[in-house]
C-alpha cells in the first residue's frame, strides 16, 4: 500500500510495490503484520474516559468494602481537588449488592464534594457537600434520599461536578482519551455529548484539541431538541454534525430507568419516559428540514416504540424519501422487536450499538435477566435480524461504560450470548469500521482502496481465518478457495490482535513502544 498526502495511493501486490520503494519518504516493513481500517468507534464521552483513565475507577472493586477503600485512597491523593470524580462501580456484582450510602461517602471523603456514576453512567451517588452545591436538587425528579440519584437529580449533579474540572484538566483527560484509543486501533471517535452529559465548554474544547492536535478523528454530535432552522444552525455553530448521540428518550436498564411496556422483574414500574412521539416527530422533522441528522438514545422497548411512532409522523409530513436520506440514527436500540425492527429498515435509521453490553450484562444470569426475566433478556440486541433486515450497523463502546476494545466487540458480536442474535466476524468488523463512518456520512472512509483516506491500523495476530459461528452459513464462504478474505481468530478465551501502529490520515498517532 502507497500512501500520499494523507490518502491511500495505491493497493497491489509486493511485487509491485518494490517500484514505488525509491520514490518515497518512508517503507514499512510488516514482516506478517496485519493491515485493516482503523476502527470507528460510534458512541464516547471522551472527557469522561479520560477523567476514569487519569483518576478513580471503580470497574475493578469487587465490593463496598473494596470501592469505598478506593475513595479513601484517591480522596487523600488529591486533597487539591475541588470535586472528587469517579466512576464504573456496579453494585449489582458486590456481595449484598448494596451501593454505598451518602454517609459512608461523607466519612471516606473527610465530608468533600464527590461524584461517582454507576457503570452505565445513568446514576450515581455522591456526598452531601456535593449536593449542596446544586440547589433544589432535592425537589427535582429522581432524587431519593439516601438512593442512587437518578433522572434530572442525576444531571444536575453531573453538571456541578464537571463544572468542577478546570480546562487543563479537561485537556488532560482529552488527550488521555484520544491517545487510548490510538493506542487500540481506533481512528475515529463520535462525540456524543449534550447540556445533560457534559456542556458546551467541553464539546467545543474538545473539538478545537481534535483539530489541532494529531490522533483520531473525532465527530460530534449534540444532544439537544431542535424546533427550527435557527436551533439547527445553533447546532451547526458548536460543530456538531448532528442533533443527535444521548438525547434521552429513556435511561438504562442497569439503573431501572429504560422505558419498558410491562415492567421490571425485580422493580414494580416500567422506567422514566423522557421524550414523547410528538416531541421525536418535531425534532426530527426540524432537523430534516434542516438537512442535518437527528438521532436518540433508546433502549428500553417503549422507548424504541416511541422513536418509531415519531420518525413515522414525520415520514408522513416530510416523505419517506426525505427522512431515508437524513440518514438519522437510535443509540442503543437494545429491546428491540420484530416490527421496530422492520421500522428501522423502512425508515433507514442507523442503529448504533454497543455488543460488550451483551458480553458484560448478557446471558441467563446476567444483570439483564435480573431486571427483565430470562424470556425478555433473550431478546435483547439482536444483532443478526437487524442485519437480515438491512438496517444499517455502527458499533461502539459508549466508553467509559464499557472500554475502547473493537476486536473484543467483534468477538462480542459474532459470539453473543443469544446464538440467534450472532453476525459473521467479517459483518461485525464492517460494522466497527465502514459502518461507524457511514453513519457520521462519510461513505469513501473505512475502507483501504485508492482514494480512501489513509487511516488504518497495523496487528499482530494469529491465523488469519473466515470464521462464522452460524452452521447455517454455506460451508463454500468459509473454504479457503472462495477467496473470502480473512480475519483474526477470535474464539472466545483466546488472545485478541495487538496493536503495533495506528494511522489517521497519513500521520502515525501511535506507535506500539519496541516496535
Amino acid at each position: 500500500m502507497v500512501v500520499e498526502r494523507g490518502r491511500v495511493a495505491w493497493v497491489g501486490s509486493e511485487g509491485a510495490a518494490d517500484a514505488f520503494a525509491d520514490g518515497v519518504d518512508e517503507v514499512v516493513q510488516l514482516d506478517g503484520a496485519l493491515v485493516t481500517p482503523a476502527f470507528t468507534d460510534a458512541h464516547v464521552h471522551l472527557t469522561a474516559t479520560g477523567l476514569a483513565l487519569t483518576g478513580l475507577d471503580l470497574s475493578g472493586a469487587r465490593s463496598l468494602d473494596a470501592a469505598l477503600d478506593l475513595v479513601r485512597a484517591h480522596a487523600a491523593a488529591r486533597p487539591g481537588d475541588r470535586v472528587l470524580l469517579g466512576h464504573g462501580w456496579d453494585a449489582g456484582d458486590w456481595p449484598g449488592g448494596r451501593p454505598p450510602s451518602r454517609a459512608e461517602l461523607d466519612a471516606a471523603t473527610g465530608g468533600r464534594p464527590l461524584y461517582l456514576s454507576r457503570v452505565d453512567a445513568h446514576s450515581a451517588v455522591v456526598t452531601g457537600a456535593l449536593l449542596d452545591r446544586v440547589p433544589g436538587v432535592t425537589a427535582l425528579a429522581g432524587f431519593r434520599d439516601d438512593a442512587p440519584l437518578t433522572e434530572d437529580a442525576h444531571h444536575a449533579v453531573r453538571r456541578a461536578a464537571l463544572a468542577a474540572v478546570t480546562p487543563g484538566s479537561r485537556a488532560d483527560a482529552q488527550r488521555a482519551a484520544r491517545a487510548h484509543a490510538a493506542s487500540r486501533g481506533i481512528g475515529s471517535l463520535h462525540e456524543c455529548a449534550g447540556p445533560d452529559i457534559s456542556g458546551e465548554d467541553d464539546f467545543t474544547a474538545l473539538l478545537a484539541l481534535a483539530a489541532a492536535e494529531p490522533g483520531p478523528h473525532v465527530v460530534g454530535y449534540w444532544a439537544e431538541p431542535v424546533a427550527n432552522a435557527k436551533g439547527a444552525e445553533r447546532i451547526r455553530s458548536l460543530g456538531a454534525v448532528g442533533a443527535a448521540g444521548d438525547l434521552f428518550v429513556d435511561g438504562s436498564l442497569g439503573s431501572h430507568t429504560a422505558h419498558l411496556h410491562e415492567p421490571y422483574a425485580d422493580a414494580p414500574h416500567t422506567g422514566a419516559a423522557h421524550l414523547g412521539a410528538d416531541d421525536v416527530a418535531a425534532h426530527v422533522t426540524a432537523c430534516t428540514e434542516a438537512g442535518l441528522q437527528a438521532g436518540f438514545h433508546a433502549i428500553g422497548d417503549a422507548a424504541l416504540s416511541t422513536v418509531v411512532a415519531g420518525f413515522r409522523a414525520a415520514a408522513a409530513k416530510l416523505g419517506l424519501d426525505r427522512v431515508r436520506a437524513a440518514r438519522h440514527r437510535v443509540e442503543h436500540a437494545e429491546m428491540l422487536t420484530p416490527e421496530t425492527i422492520a421500522a428501522f429498515a423502512e425508515l433507514a435509521l442507523t442503529a448504533s450499538v454497543q455488543p460488550a453490553f451483551d458480553a458484560a450484562w448478557g446471558g441467563e444470569e446476567g444483570m439483564y435477566a435480573q431486571r427483565l426475566g430470562a424470556e425478555r433478556a433473550r431478546t435483547l440486541n439482536p444483532y443478526a435480524a437487524l442485519l437480515r433486515a438491512g438496517v444499517p450497523l455502527a458499533f461502539g463502546s459508549d466508553s467509559p461504560v464499557t472500554p475502547f476494545d473493537p476486536w473484543g466487540t467483534v468477538r462480542a458480536a459474532a459470539f453473543h450470548r443469544t446464538p440467534g442474535h450472532r453476525i459473521t466476524v467479517r459483518g461485525a468488523f464492517t460494522a466497527h469500521t465502514r459502518g461507524g463512518r457511514r453513519a457520521a456520512g462519510r461513505d469513501d472512509a473505512g475502507v483501504l482502496v485508492p482514494g480512501a483516506p489513509a487511516d488504518y491500523a497495523v496487528w499482530e495476530s494469529g491465523d488469519l481465518v473466515v470464521q462464522t459461528p452460524d452452521e447455517r452459513v454455506a460451508a463454500w464462504s468459509t473454504d479457503p478457495r472462495s477467496g473470502t478474505p480473512g480475519l483474526p481468530e477470535l474464539l472466545p478465551g483466546g488472545p485478541l490482535p495487538v496493536c503495533l501502529r495506528t494511522v489517521v490520515g497519513g500521520r502515525t498517532v501511535h506507535t506500539r513502544p519496541n516496535e
